[in-house]
């Protein structure tokens, strides 16, 4: 029989580890292709905090990423590097949706409590001076590419 977790951070890595994105959970960092109009994928390193069968990540408002996410929402995910050079793992299709209000809110702490940033003050305030604001995003399991 398995014994309870004993903290809550061990409660998450059980509960992450059975969903859809729990090949992406060790992972520092996550590689998202998003796309441009004419179907040309662009990627993206970034830090992903999962939740059973959702994933969380950060992009600002005014980044290409951002918005492209905008137009459209299917993804591509993979474990990868910090400089985003070489993918670790399988392709994971995903849909990404951006949140408002408390659901961004919710997403920013989990962020911040899983994947704390030693320059994340730095890099947010270069942003923000450029006026940008973060935008968090959902990520949810996709059967495949978009049909249009």
């Amino acid at each position: 029989m398995a014994s309870a977790p004993a903290t809550a951070e061990e409660a998450s890595a059980q509960q992450s580890a059975d969903g859809y994105f729990s090949a992406l959970v060790p992972a520092k960092y996550v590689l998202v292709t998003t796309f441009k109009w004419g179907r040309t994928p662009v990627s993206t390193a970034v830090r992903l905090a999962v939740q059973g069968d959702r994933a969380y990540f950060r992009a600002w408002s005014r980044s290409p990423a951002g918005r492209r996410l905008r137009h459209n929402s299917w993804v591509q995910v993979a474990p990868c590097t910090a400089l985003g050079l070489y993918r670790r793992g399988p392709w994971l299709d995903a849909r990404a949706r951006m949140l408002a209000g408390e659901e961004a809110g919710r997403a920013a702490k989990m962020l911040a409590r899983e994947r704390p940033g030693r320059l994340a003050g730095l890099a947010s305030l270069a942003h923000r001076l450029r006026g940008a604001r973060p935008v968090h995003c959902e990520l949810q399991p996709a059967g495949g590419q978009p049909s249009d």
